[in-house]
């Protein structure tokens, strides 16, 4: 690789590294399942990449993204269109259209998510986690943390209480600095 190549792999790597979660998380809300999302995915990053020589420097590259994770989806869904669980295009370029607009203040959501879930210990942390797995089962989760199912439901009750007040003061603190 040349270095003016390397430089723009370089470039591309660091916007689309920062940007992967809004891209994966948009394109998320707009076909059915995890498994599909994965491989809508992967074309996204191809596509990204190829077309990066297009992409003007300074632009937003988000925008971009959604951009072309909107056509990626479209094309999917042609692709599926047999399929009677797949959307039809109106409601997915609706879904789109309010997704992109959302955006700004799921990412605000996403941040503040992660300062609160810094603040827990890694025990804590490590079993929230496991419990939000795909393919989590609650009993094996709650045995592994020493509780009873109702207990480790509990604990998970207070865990989501005490994210989410401290999701919103984040947000209010925020939204007045």
């Amino acid at each position: 690789m040349s270095p003016s190549e390397n430089e723009r792999h370089h470039r591309f790597l660091r916007s689309f590294t920062a940007q992967e979660p809004a891209i994966r998380a948009y394109v998320r809300r707009l076909v059915p399942s995890r498994a599909d999302a994965d491989d809508v995915m992967q074309e996204v990053a191809v596509i990204l990449w190829e077309k990066f020589g297009q992409f003007r420097e300074g632009a937003d590259f988000r925008a971009w993204a959604f951009g072309v994770a909107r056509f990626e989806v479209l094309g999917w869904l042609r692709d599926k269109g047999r399929d009677r669980l797949v959307l039809s295009e109106d409601v997915v370029e609706l879904i789109a259209e309010e997704s992109a607009h959302d955006e700004p203040r799921l990412d605000l959501q996403r941040a503040a998510l992660e300062a609160c879930m810094a603040k827990v210990t890694p025990e804590q942390r490590d079993l929230i986690m496991q419990a939000y797995q795909p393919e989590a089962r609650i009993q094996e989760v709650a045995g592994g943390s020493g509780r009873t199912v109702a207990g480790f439901y509990q604990w998970l009750h207070r865990m989501r209480k005490l994210l989410l007040d401290c999701v919103r003061r984040e947000l209010d603190r925020g939204v007045s600095s």
